[in-house]
């Protein structure tokens, strides 16, 4: 299980590094409400990695990929067509960040935080009268709709399915995989909680550190995982 452990910590580190979802946590904690609103972002965000985990495990079961000792065909390909995409991100990811992070930097409250994010919708500029109701569902949907953290959470589920391990271990690797992608959630809203009014520099300081490196970090993490899918696909695709 720790060898498996760590084969998932590459795709871990992409959801951690997510500045999507950063970028939003934060508006949100420096919100109105920021406490509760913080804590429903941080229950939305583990219920969206859980059902995304849980769904594609139980579809690789009932596709029986763990079943078979050379895995079917579709395997190679869905990593080929996944690291294709995870390339496009990587230069969509560098060029949108290199051009708003300075804009980003800047912004000197939710509104504007909101706003200089390119990713972020529009209806997230009116983050800082959110409700507890929709900070949950901004939460999950950050995870749920976000195409890369989804296939980063689907090829975690597809590792741990190919892997020769017994049941009971590959649940545990699921859960460390899920507690690992809710770190970058958990720790600044328990900050919040624990500090309150005085934990908004430190969030505002991390923002700013975010919105100035995070793209060509980030760029960096999906190439590496672009590269490593596409060399896994086309090895098994030769190997048959």
């Amino acid at each position: 299980m720790g060898a498996l452990v760590l084969e998932l910590l590459p795709l871990g580190l992409g959801i951690v590094m997510s500045p999507l979802a950063i970028m939003a946590l934060v508006a949100v904690l420096l919100s109105q409400r920021a406490r509760t609103n913080g804590v429903l972002f941080l229950v939305g965000w583990v219920v969206g990695l859980a059902l995304v985990l849980a769904l594609s495990f139980v579809l690789l079961d009932a596709l029986e990929v763990h079943e078979r000792r050379t895995p079917p065909l579709w395997v190679p390909v869905i990593r080929l067509l996944l690291g294709a995409g995870l390339l496009y991100a990587t230069v969509f990811v560098y060029r949108r960040g290199s051009s708003r992070k300075q804009q980003m930097a800047a912004a000197g409250s939710p509104r504007e935080v909101a706003a200089a994010a390119p990713q972020l919708p529009g209806w997230l500029q009116a983050v800082d009268t959110f409700t507890p109701g929709r900070s949950f569902l901004l939460g999950l949907g950050i995870f749920a709709l976000n195409p890369v953290d989804v296939s980063f959470a689907f090829l975690a589920a597809l590792e741990i399915r190919l892997a020769e391990v017994p049941t009971t271990a590959a649940v545990g690797s699921l859960v460390v995989f899920g507690l690992a992608g809710t770190l970058p959630i958990a720790v600044p809203v328990c900050w919040r909680l624990a500090a309150g009014p005085r934990a908004e520099p430190s969030l505002d300081h991390v923002r700013r550190w975010i919105a100035a490196h995070t793209s060509v970090l980030n760029a960096a993490l999906l190439l590496f995982i672009a590269v490593l899918q596409i060399q896994k696909g086309v090895s098994a695709l030769v190997g048959t």
